[in-house]
């Protein structure tokens, strides 16, 4: 026990230590993406605003998800759309996946439902529009912006008030991140997005690898077009892609080399992977009495995430079917018209706890669309997967881990009742499943600082020096013919062939003058004998 005496500058030491992150609060402007892309980057806010910091979120008065409350200031903006377009828009992109999935740029723009995102680019004109909000924002000394580059309006944001920003992010569609951060991205090895391929590419890969990757160049700027006409009507001037991601200062990527394959990175991008994993949580009685029900054999859980939760009536009723044939208690996030083949063992909910199931030690599988949020709680959890993609990263995510024999994937436009049946009996039965994604779950726990404190560091960090100037690349300054040294190569190739032509030179006039006389000689001497 301490002395009476030190209890006095004990209490003050340790005061001082826990208010310490409150020493630098600042000013922190918030533009986040609306869906399920807010879940985590809520949990950020939250601890920033937790350490003091005064956060604004600006957000549209229409949306999903973003009006949750939040213990900050929230300042809203009118759109020219409804919640009901945003439903609509959505459910026909999602109904759509399950009759032709989107697996390039090119696929994207020529469906019916790439119109869809023009919603999203669309209303950060509306942001603009409201010249109090604006004021207000102008007037607030914000010390960065913290976003989420989707949609491209808090990038605009950020370039229109000339403020640092951290971008909040799985990954970016197209080149755009290689581009915005100059960092190498070899085609030999490192895949492109929607393109489901691995590391260890084979030839007619690595063909496949390099066209989307001019597929990339050459049409996803028709893919951004509205976002980026918002843009140049705001900033007044021509916008590309790159004008707007090249500024960033904190890339706080929603990923990590668990997960994702190993390929070069620049200094300014920090990894969060798993950054959604929380401690699991007791059951509510409910999913408890489920649990206890499911006896030896366990559960299998079964979400396709929060943004979709309806299935077409066929492919239903074929899932219902093959999950009728395990033995396993399946608990099922589905709020369609119920199958009428639905077995005894499945128990559709509206809404459960996904991280508490995934924790509990009666899980023996999981049934997911394989979106980011949802594969992490797969791997900190170490279950074992059966992988349905369906749009965005899904299709890259679960070819990730069934690589490193973590899950099965299934095609959801080709796979049958016997498909789905016989994936679960493999991941269930098979052990190598269950020790590989035990493996995952162990590297990926093994680090020095959780996702969430680093990503509020890397924010604190660029409020508190305005940026992160120096861990921008030169590359940024130089033009392209210099950033692949073919200014130098030519200078180089040059000097070469110059040199060359002068040995040649030297030479052609050496040997006409040892040998050439001689010749001439003896031709001569020739001539006179004759």
């Amino acid at each position: 026990m301490a002395p009476a005496g030190w209890t006095g500058p004990l209490s003050l030491c340790v005061l001082l230590l826990l208010t310490c992150g409150f020493a630098h609060a600042g000013k922190l402007l918030v533009v986040p993406m609306d869906g399920s892309h807010w879940f985590t980057m809520q949990s950020v806010v939250e601890k920033l605003i937790l350490r003091g910091h005064e956060v604004v979120v600006v957000r549209p008065e229409v949306s999903w998800q973003l009006g949750r409350k939040l213990n900050c200031t929230a300042k809203t903006y009118s759109t020219s759309y409804s919640l009901e377009d945003l439903d609509r828009g959505f459910i026909e992109f999602a109904n759509g996946q399950w009759k032709q999935q989107i697996q390039s740029i090119f696929s994207l723009l020529v469906s019916p439902y790439g119109g869809s995102f023009d919603l999203f680019f669309s209303h950060c004109r509306s942001l603009f529009k409201d010249k109090k909000l604006v004021e207000y924002l102008k007037e607030t000394s914000f010390d960065a912006v913290f976003l989420d580059p989707f949609d491209a309006c808090g990038l605009i944001v950020a370039k229109y008030f000339s403020l640092p920003s951290v971008v909040f992010t799985r990954g970016i569609l197209c080149h755009y991140l290689e581009e915005g951060s100059q960092c190498p991205a070899p085609l030999s090895y490192v895949p492109r997005g929607l393109s489901g391929l691995s590391d260890a590419m084979t030839f007619k890969e690595r063909v496949w690898n390099h066209i989307m990757h001019w597929e990339e160049h050459l049409l996803c700027h028709y893919f951004f077009k509205t976002a980026l006409e918002v843009a140049s009507e705001i900033l007044q001037t021509p916008v590309t892609a790159y004008d707007l991601f090249s500024h960033t200062s904190i890339w706080l990527l929603r990923t990590d080399f668990v997960l994702d394959y190993p390929r070069p990175v620049m200094p300014n991008m920090v990894f969060i992977g798993g950054i959604n994993c929380k401690q699991r949580k007791p059951l509510p009685m409910e999913f408890e009495g489920y649990v206890n029900a499911s006896g030896e054999h366990g559960i299998v859980v079964f979400s396709l995430g929060s943004m979709v939760s309806e299935i077409p009536e066929k492919k239903a009723m074929e899932i219902a079917d093959a999950l009728g044939k395990i033995p396993q208690t399946v608990l099922w996030r589905y709020t369609g018209t119920q199958p009428s083949n639905l077995a005894n063992n499945t128990i559709l909910v509206k809404w459960l706890p996904q991280n508490d199931l995934l924790g509990h030690p009666k899980t023996r599988a999981f049934i997911t669309h394989s979106g980011s949020h949802g594969i992490y709680e797969g791997i900190c959890n170490g279950v074992p997967m059966v992988m349905m993609p369906l749009f965005g990263d899904q299709m890259d995510n679960a070819k990730r881990m069934e690589t490193k024999g973590a899950g099965v994937t299934l095609n959801v436009l080709e796979m049958t009742s016997e498909d789905l049946e016989n994936a679960l009996k493999a991941v269930i039965n098979d052990k190598s499943y269950k020790e590989n994604i035990m493996r995952l779950s162990s590297l990926h726990k093994d680090r020095p600082v959780e996702p969430l404190d680093l990503a509020v560091f890397w924010v604190e960090f660029v409020m508190r020096h305005k940026g992160a100037p120096h861990l921008r690349p030169a590359a940024h300054d130089l033009t392209w013919y210099q950033y692949h040294s073919l200014d130098v190569i030519g200078f180089l190739l040059a000097i070469v062939l110059t040199v060359a032509f002068i040995a040649f030179k030297c030479c052609a006039y050496g040997y006409r003058k040892c040998f050439g006389k001689k010749g001439r000689v003896k031709k001569a001497h020739k001539s006179k004998t004759h």
